[in-house]
Formats: C-alpha cells, sequence, structure tokens
C-alpha cells in the first residue's frame, strides 16, 4: 500500500471524513515543506436539521468539539510522517492563535489546501463546500515534503446561479459573486459584515456574543440533501 493509501486509512480510522493532498509549493508558509495534507469531519445530520434558527447551543458545543478532534487528528497526521522519515507540521488552532490577520484569514488557509486537493470549492459564502455534505463540515490540514499523491485541483466555484445562501444571509456579508481561485474573500465576501451579524444573532440566540451563525450552512442545497440523504 502507498504512503498516500496508508495516510488516508490511518486518519479516517481516527475520525476524518475525507482526506486529500495537495501541491503547495507556490504557497507553503514553510517553503520546505511543499505538500499538504487535508481533511476534514462533518456535522452530525441531527445538528444541522436543528439550525432553521442559527445559531444553536448544540450547533456550537459541536464546532468547539470538532475543532478540538481536529487539532488532535493534525497532530497524529504530523507524527504519521514523522515516524515514516518525513518532515511535517500540523496547522492546528493551538498553533496558529486566534490573529486571524486583517481579513480574518490564516496565512495559508485549510480550505485552499482543500480546494487544491481537489477535495471541493469555495462556495459564494467563503465557506469550503463540498458535492456531498455542503459546507457542513470543518477542516484542518498538515503541511509535509512527504511524497504523497496530489489530487486534481478545483479551481472555480460550482454554485452556478444558485443565491440560496446570499438570501438567507441577513447581515449582507454575501455579494453573489462566484469564487475561482484567483479571486481574494474580500473580493466577494465581506467578512467584516458577517462578524457583526454573528454577534447580534449568537447574543440573541445564546445569550452572549460570539462570532458564529450558520446560517449560510443549513441554507446550502448541498447541506440540505445532505442532511436529508438517508
Amino acid at each position: 500500500m502507498s504512503l498516500s493509501k496508508k495516510l488516508k486509512t490511518f486518519l479516517q480510522k481516527n475520525g476524518a471524513t475525507e482526506v486529500g493532498y495537495a501541491d503547495i509549493k507556490d504557497c507553503s508558509p514553510k517553503k520546505e515543506l511543499d505538500k499538504g495534507v487535508v481533511f476534514y469531519i462533518t456535522y452530525p445530520k441531527k445538528i444541522i436539521k436543528n439550525m432553521q434558527n442559527a445559531p444553536t447551543q448544540e450547533y456550537v458545543n459541536e464546532l468547539v468539539s470538532i475543532n478540538a478532534r481536529l487539532d488532535k487528528l493534525g497532530m497524529k497526521c504530523e507524527e504519521f510522517l514523522i515516524d515514516n522519515g518525513y518532515d511535517a507540521y500540523a496547522q492546528t488552532k493551538k498553533r496558529l492563535g486566534t490573529d486571524f490577520g486583517e481579513n480574518n484569514s490564516f496565512e495559508l488557509p485549510h480550505k485552499t489546501l482543500a480546494t487544491r486537493a481537489g477535495l471541493g470549492w469555495i462556495g459564494k459564502s467563503a465557506l469550503f463546500t463540498t458535492s456531498k455534505f455542503g459546507s457542513a463540515l470543518r477542516i484542518s490540514s498538515v503541511l509535509t515534503n512527504a511524497p504523497l499523491d496530489i489530487g486534481n485541483p478545483i479551481l472555480k466555484s460550482k454554485c452556478g446561479k444558485c443565491m440560496e445562501c446570499m438570501d438567507a444571509c441577513p447581515g449582507g456579508a454575501i455579494s453573489g459573486k462566484e469564487w475561482n481561485y484567483k479571486l481574494k474573500r474580500n473580493e466577494f465576501y465581506d467578512d467584516k459584515k458577517c462578524e457583526k451579524y454573528a454577534l447580534k444573532i449568537s447574543y440573541e440566540n445564546l445569550g452572549k456574543e460570539d462570532t458564529v451563525c450558520g446560517k449560510c450552512i443549513y441554507a446550502c442545497p448541498h447541506t440540505q440533501k445532505y442532511i436529508k440523504r438517508l
């Protein structure tokens, strides 16, 4: 079995829903690490089904839980690669910290690796989106120099004329413009408007201000297909 297959099997046995590999030699924050391992964990259907009036407390609790599991999975991936003789660096939340920069984004976002690995695209909501799960998922990644089988990058949106997430966003953060790999996030999505509304709605629904909402996740037709699928 190849290293790529062994690693994917290992990560899925430890909780990953899907795994992919990306070429990042032109954008890696650590130049000696030119490959990316990216993986995601999906939200349970029952939690997303109850998000007609998002955000809900169970959604926030699950978000925190998934983030913790992704960090553990990242460290397991890092250890696996090092044990196999390669360098690796897990991009965990603990390591990256809470300083997202001016545009609320890390230097090399997980979803950039995910599109380069061919796992999905960036929706009009600026969330990573897949045909199978919509945007009802969270992602993490590991940088490495291991010789992995790189996926075929997805370079443009598959949202088409759909405007469900834009119509569902009371904060007006979503412009409706389709993403492509050359487009910067702030050219089609306003993170400041998203944050402002999230603080308001989280206080109304949860009793405290937080930068969580989830209305666009619930609205995505691909998410709806996921939660309705038997």
